[in-house]
């Protein structure tokens, strides 16, 4: 399968890596291959891989001609070019470490369960290598039975704990959002299309909280009035990318300005934060978090 591939393609990447300068030979490549995988390893299969890598991730795995010892020049090159290359390797290497480690570590690693949809999300990057079209069913919240539709993949996003595809629909003639934990199947209709050049995912997201679309409405401009508690918090983890200091008082009020497109989801991101967060202005955001405030005060009465 492509996300066996995948994961073998970060497999290498994550060994040589942690080899740092020295790198490794081609023996000691294979040998940990064998451990690890349980098969040999060939020079021609590990030129095939060296290929495949450089073309999926960018990332180079050079050979020294004097030692014949490979290495992964992944400095400052290399992170600039996809922080999303990152990602990959740090999940997949503590994902390795953890499944390794489960029997040593009993007790001691505590891991929480996200329903994101990993089941696909490998298959789903592999796709959008080729700019293949799927073929997805998917199932709504809202809904028991579910539909097929046919999507281009133009990006994966993640947002609170859930993996999310986002795509343009041949169905709906729109761009759409598909929680990879509400697909029940992925194929491949064996047809490609072609990505649009100036698409960019945190642009299509930048006025959004969350994974709405946001495409004909209005961004707002929030206010928001903070403790010194959850100020030290905001800063550490801004609540959305556009937040920025407005003004600090002397009794350790901070004024914080985002800018974005409201919905329910940030209301509710407001309100779970209690007292130490009040929206300042505009008046409807400020009165929509008073409305939810009051119907959960009457629930308790």
């Amino acid at each position: 399968m492509a996300s066996d591939l995948i994961n073998r393609y970060l497999w290498i990447l994550q060994i040589l890596i942690s080899s740092g300068s020295h790198g490794l030979t081609l023996s000691e490549i294979s040998r940990k291959w064998e451990q690890r995988f349980g098969e040999p390893y060939s020079r021609r299969t590990f030129n095939n891989h060296r290929n495949k890598i450089e073309e999926i991730f960018g990332i180079p795995i050079s050979c020294n001609p004097s030692t014949n010892r490979y290495t992964v020049n992944y400095g400052e090159d290399a992170l600039d070019r996809d922080a999303t290359v990152d990602w990959l390797i740090d999940t997949f290497t503590a994902k390795n470490i953890l499944s390794l480690s489960k029997e040593r570590l009993s007790g001691r690693v505590s891991v929480e369960d996200i329903p994101s949809g990993h089941k696909w999300l490998t298959d789903i990057l592999s796709y959008m290598q080729e700019n293949k079209i799927l073929e997805i069913e998917y199932g709504k919240y809202q809904s028991t039975s579910s539909d097929i539709y046919h999507v281009m993949p133009y990006a994966v996003k993640e947002d609170a704990k859930r993996w999310y595809l986002v795509g343009y629909c041949q169905e709906r003639s729109a761009l759409r959002v598909y929680g990879l934990d509400r697909i029940k199947s992925v194929s491949d209709t064996g047809e490609v299309f072609k990505m649009p050049k100036t698409f960019d995912v945190d642009n299509l997201f930048e006025e959004s909280f969350g994974i709405y679309l946001t495409e004909g409405k209005e961004a707002l401009v929030i206010e928001l009035k903070v403790d010194a508690r959850e100020a030290r918090y905001l800063e550490d983890l801004p609540i959305h990318p556009s937040q920025r200091l407005k003004t600090k008082d002397a009794d350790g009020y901070s004024i914080y300005v985002i800018r974005v497109v409201p919905n329910e989801n940030l209301i509710m991101e407001i309100c779970k934060r209690g007292p130490r967060v009040e929206v300042l202005s505009p008046q409807s955001v400020r009165q929509e978090v008073a409305d939810v405030i009051r119907r959960t005060n009457d629930l308790y009465k």
